[in-house]
């Protein structure tokens, strides 16, 4: 039995290092494939997809690294987000991932939690971002990616999260 939890281990460890390397060259090679594609492959947000992988298949632990990292990762790189937008997305998907799992184990629902932590996540993102621009501290819109693409990301992204954990989590029955 000591053999399998540390064969578990290592399994998780090997995953997690894999994600984070996927994580980070995916950031880093968004700029050059949109360019190369001609299409603003931002607006699917690469950033929120890697870490609804890390929350599917590595820890909670990793899953708030790759929230804290992959934005500071993409600034440092390519310098995009500014500073502020960069602050701003590493709290949204560090508050995603939180509510996540605070809400996982309040409602015991898949589906409604990992799309209300989206929801819940972006209206704060929106807020703080709003009060950034009318402090002037950022010079933005407050949407550039279009609502209807945001909805439909995030109705993927919490499908794809259901279906992987819908055997791991009892529902409870309505």
């Amino acid at each position: 039995m000591k053999a399998i939890s540390i064969s578990n281990s290592k399994q998780k460890t090997i995953t997690s290092i894999v994600v984070d390397i996927a994580g980070l060259a995916l950031i880093y090679a968004i700029p050059t494939l949109s360019h190369i594609l001609s299409l603003p492959l931002y607006l699917i947000e690469p950033m929120r997809i890697m870490l609804i992988l890390a929350m599917v298949h590595t820890t909670k632990t990793n899953a708030i690294i790759i929230a804290l990292t992959l934005p500071l990762f993409s600034f440092f790189i390519s310098g995009h987000p500014v500073f502020p937008k960069m602050i701003l997305i590493a709290l949204e998907l560090l508050l995603n991932v939180m509510l996540f799992y605070f809400l996982t184990k309040k409602i015991n629902r898949i589906f409604p939690a990992i799309f209300i932590s989206i929801l819940l996540s972006k209206l704060a993102y929106y807020g703080l971002k709003f009060g950034l621009i009318k402090l002037t501290l950022l010079d933005s819109g407050i949407i550039s990616t279009p609502l209807y693409i945001q909805l439909v990301m995030t109705l993927l992204l919490s499908g794809y999260l259901y279906l992987f954990y819908k055997k791991k989590i009892p529902q409870q029955r309505s």
